[in-house]
């Protein structure tokens, strides 16, 4: 057995990995750059997705040997491309968005936590009130609600912010604030 081999294999694959990688790089800005600020947004599950089949796609370029820049950047595409279908559907129509995204959540509200949606979205009471903490709240008596965003960010609200804002009704699902179960 020649474990040599498993170090260096010679220059020509070496090269190859530099020469890939880098105009790999260079065509990805350049395609997320034209793609618009969207694609580079915070993520929810489906920007997550293609962010990661985006990182398994620069992996195999740069280190499997039967994968071509030209597959490399129809593979870039083909995921941009599925992204800007999602988003531009998802602004269109709201029946589509409410299936590709998930709406935000309610977790706690005027002093209630909301046991069924904290157990549902797997979001223990530490959690919540470390969310409280870090945007310095002193206590959850100053806050009006806690709120689980789409992308798993935990957005606190004080009162006088939701006394003055609707923001807390386009949540998604202030409905069920009267009547959480």
């Amino acid at each position: 057995m020649d474990v040599s081999s498993w170090f260096f294999e010679g220059w020509a694959p070496v090269f190859k990995t530099v020469a890939v990688g880098l105009s790999s790089y260079v065509s990805l800005i350049a395609m997320l750059r034209i793609s618009g600020k969207r694609t580079l947004s915070k993520m929810n599950m489906f920007d997550w997705v293609v962010t990661v089949a985006m990182g398994s796609v620069m992996a195999s370029a740069l280190v499997s040997e039967g994968v071509t820049y030209v597959q490399t950047m129809a593979a870039y595409l083909t995921l941009i491309g599925a992204q800007w279908v999602v988003t531009t559907l998802s602004v269109r129509s709201s029946a589509f968005a409410d299936i590709v995204k998930a709406p935000p959540t309610i977790l706690f509200y005027h002093g209630t936590y909301y046991e069924a949606a904290m157990l549902r979205e797997r979001v223990p009471k530490s959690e919540i009130l470390g969310a409280i903490r870090q945007n310095a709240q002193g206590a959850p008596s100053q806050v009006a609600a806690v709120l689980l965003e789409s992308n798993g960010e935990l957005v606190v609200m004080n009162k006088v912010d939701a006394d003055q804002s609707p923001t807390l009704e386009a949540a998604g699902n202030y409905a069920h604030v009267k009547g959480v179960t």
